[in-house]
């Protein structure tokens, strides 16, 4: 069982929901992520979703694009979020780690060698926001064969044959992007939520995690009350982005805004 899985399960049974926080690896530093992936874990986090910075992020809105703009800066690769994992890993074994990012990167280093490299990180998840499913056949297959979850993004327009397939081909859990757009965008409209969870659940016994306009503990706790687990990103980094000049503020705000959360949700 992988350790995305047992951390759903495990969550499942004491009636709680997945608080999964994103940031961007080297955001604003290199030396800021893996403590802030600490402090994300003991402000209550149960997965953690590192992205890896890219020069044409097409799925973010422009407060991650910044942060990808910053972390490449600092010559932030996926080799170096790697390492990043790495040392997370040397004091925790118990909190999943899912690489989020475009395919460009690792067809730059091959899918085999990004297999192999993500293996030895342990890094427990993979979401390839760019790379299609049709196209996902290679990587799914290297990715599983090494107890990796291949994660996949469902849309608000998602057909059943869609889900169906989405549910298939991945495991650990789908990404439900609630908006239409980009990230940090737009307003959650909670009926149109719950009516695509139906669908959603109808087609695939995976776990589902909701994102894209969770941006405070209320819209947290409703939004848990509709899926496996809720994925806070965008409001995350705009703490660091209005604290670049006091980065112990921007992690004490990100623990503070997580740990709201991680209670609103258990309420």
């Amino acid at each position: 069982m992988s350790r995305i899985t047992a951390t759903f399960e495990g969550l499942a049974k004491s009636g709680r929901k997945a608080l999964i926080p994103f940031i961007t690896a080297g955001d604003p530093n290199p030396d800021f992520t893996l403590p802030m992936m600490h402090a994300m874990v003991e402000a209550g986090a149960d997965v953690i979703e590192l992205g890896v910075p890219f020069s044409d992020p097409m799925a973010d809105g422009p407060v991650i694009q910044r942060a990808s703009e910053r972390a490449l800066a600092h010559k932030m690769s996926l080799r170096r979020v790697l390492g990043i994992a790495i040392e997370f890993r040397k004091t925790n074994q118990h909190t999943p780690v899912v690489l989020m990012g475009y395919v460009n990167p690792i067809e730059a280093m091959g899918y085999e060698d990004f297999a192999n490299a993500a293996q030895r990180a342990e890094i427990d998840g993979v979401l390839t926001v760019d790379l299609p499913i049709e196209e996902a056949v290679e990587n799914i297959i290297l990715l599983k064969a090494r107890d990796i979850d291949p994660i996949f993004l469902l849309a608000p327009n998602s057909t059943d044959e869609r889900i169906k397939i989405m549910g298939a081909a991945g495991s650990g859990y789908l990404y439900y992007v609630s908006l239409k757009g980009v990230t940090g965008a737009g307003h959650l409209d909670v009926a149109d939520v719950e009516a695509k969870l139906n669908q959603i659940r109808a087609n695939t016994s995976l776990p589902v995690a909701i994102g894209f306009g969770v941006k405070d503990a209320q819209i947290a706790k409703t939004v848990s009350g509709l899926g496996n687990g809720v994925v806070v990103g965008s409001a995350l980094i705009s703490k660091i982005e209005e604290n670049l000049d006091d980065l112990e503020r921007a992690k004490s705000e990100i623990v503070g805004l997580l740990s709201s959360m991680r209670e609103a949700m258990d309420s």
